[in-house]
């Protein structure tokens, strides 16, 4: 690839996207990304409390109890990082993390007696925020009051993560992470460009990120992820190709690659960030195309939505045997699992149920000092939600469906259900997205970089606006 330009289309393998930069300038526009259907600008008030304890109660009269995920939320951090759009609470009063802490266990308690004989922990991901701002005895408490009311699995069956700004943390951190039971680790990155970092308020020098990666590989962590960002003030082809090639060489198993949404207006953090530093949308695609065309070089299969696996790293191995799964934290590989939500703004999903707690520390210590489960907003699923969430888990995992695969869960005529729908479909087919054939919707390679568009098809609720002269989505590219 030129270092000025990138190639109108790129292709490396059968599974990897085409870059195909007209058709990615033609389509792009406003969407969602589709850790949820309905997404979460649709949880209403109206769902709360009561209707959660109905939710998980349900769940008991379907059978043999499965396993169920865990996300904690910890939403602190020392410093903000500008680009940020993360619910998080930044200050240097360690105080708070104490308390705080005290609550999220009293939150775990409650949850953990409703989920009484349901209790097998299969996934727990620590989110925020900076989970480290954790210290080390704050920590191994969390753990173990988690141990006491949660049976894990084996280690080398349950997938424990958890969120690391390399900032934070020393080598000695990490394996003291590892000792207490985490087996998967993501650092954030965003880009090793000294400009680039000092733009976004994020000085991070390589040495001190490869350094927190060697400790973690030393001491068995089963995957390692690093968090990318194109799109920031300061980037361009030169730096993201320098960065790119340093990424390539800390072979890490897993790399998310975000596009940079800037989105002021929502996010106070990005109001610091000097716009006219930031790359213009042909710089930005050529980005895109070149970090395709990088990983793919070094052997990295394309799992779709921003992520990229090695091809023996289990979310591609879930992608191939056909049961990868999409949630809140992105792609799983658990797709039977409930996911129980602890801590401020956290989201879970339990059954056909939706649910979110409040969203500042004040409302959630009320809510808690009430013996009540925070919980603000939510929505419960009807069976043409259920439908469209099937379809579009579908496509965004496994990039085709089976319409007679849909017809055998769900009572309907496809191509009846969907007639308003297929008008659509056969303009994203006209544009080279889709192949439809009699039975399957396939996304082509084309059409992999702009899967939510093809979602977006699906999405009833799409028509029906949410009265707001506030954008809510960034851009599908």
């Amino acid at each position: 690839m030129s270092a000025s330009v990138s190639p109108p289309c790129t292709a490396l393998s059968a599974d990897a996207p085409l870059f195909d930069a007209q058709l990615l300038r033609k389509m792009s526009r406003p969407g969602p990304r589709y850790t949820s259907y309905p997404t979460a600008d649709r949880f209403s008030g109206q769902f709360g409390y009561h209707d959660y304890l109905a939710a998980v109660a349900s769940r008991r009269t379907r059978g043999f109890p499965k396993p169920v995920s865990l996300y904690l939320h910890i939403p602190f951090c020392d410093t903000v990082c500008y680009y940020c759009a993360c619910n998080k609470i930044v200050t240097r009063r360690l105080d708070k993390a104490a308390v705080y802490l005290s609550y999220l266990k009293r939150e775990i308690a409650m949850q953990a007696a409703l989920f009484s004989g349901m209790n097998q922990l299969r996934q727990l991901h620590l989110g925020g925020g900076t989970p480290t701002y954790l210290n080390d005895a704050q920590m191994d408490e969390l753990m173990a009051h988690l141990r006491h009311h949660f049976e894990f699995a084996d280690d080398a069956d349950g997938e424990f993560a958890i969120e690391v700004d390399p900032r934070t943390v020393t080598p000695e951190r990490i394996v003291r992470l590892r000792q207490q039971g985490f087996n998967r680790i993501s650092l954030g990155v965003q880009d090793y460009d000294e400009a680039v970092q000092r733009a976004v308020n994020r000085v991070q020098p390589q040495s001190q990120t490869q350094a927190i990666i060697d400790a973690a590989r030393a001491c068995g962590y089963r995957s390692i992820n690093i968090d990318l960002i194109y799109g920031l003030p300061e980037q361009n082809l030169a730096t993201m190709a320098q960065t790119l090639d340093k990424v390539v060489q800390a072979n890490p198993d897993r790399i998310a690659l975000y596009h940079y949404a800037h989105l002021p207006h929502l996010f106070k953090p990005q109001r610091r960030i000097d716009t006219a530093r930031l790359p213009d949308a042909q710089t930005k695609l050529d980005m895109l195309g070149l970090a395709i065309e990088r990983l793919g070089q070094a052997g990295y299969v394309y799992i779709g939505m921003d992520h990229f696996a090695r091809p023996d790293d289990e979310l591609a191995v879930a992608q191939r045997q056909g049961r990868l799964h999409r949630n809140f934290q992105g792609y799983s590989t658990h797709p039977d699992a409930d996911l129980i939500a602890c801590g401020v703004s956290a989201i879970g999903a339990v059954g056909a149920t939706y649910s979110q707690n409040v969203k500042t520390l004040e409302a959630y210590y009320e809510r808690i000092d009430n013996n009540e489960l925070p919980i603000e907003r939510g929505v419960a699923l009807g069976m043409d939600d259920l439908l469209r969430r099937s379809i579009i888990q579908m496509l965004m995992c496994q990039f085709e469906l089976s319409t007679e695969a849909v017809e055998q869960a769900f009572p309907i005529d496809f191509a009846d259900y969907f007639a308003a729908e297929m008008p659509q479909l056969r303009a994203l087919e006209d544009d080279g997205l889709v192949e439809l054939k009699a039975g399957w919707i396939s996304v082509t390679a084309r059409g992999r970089l702009l899967i939510r568009n093809v979602c977006m098809v699906f999405d009833a609720y799409l028509a029906t606006p949410v009265p707001s002269a506030i954008p809510r989505f960034s851009r599908t590219l």
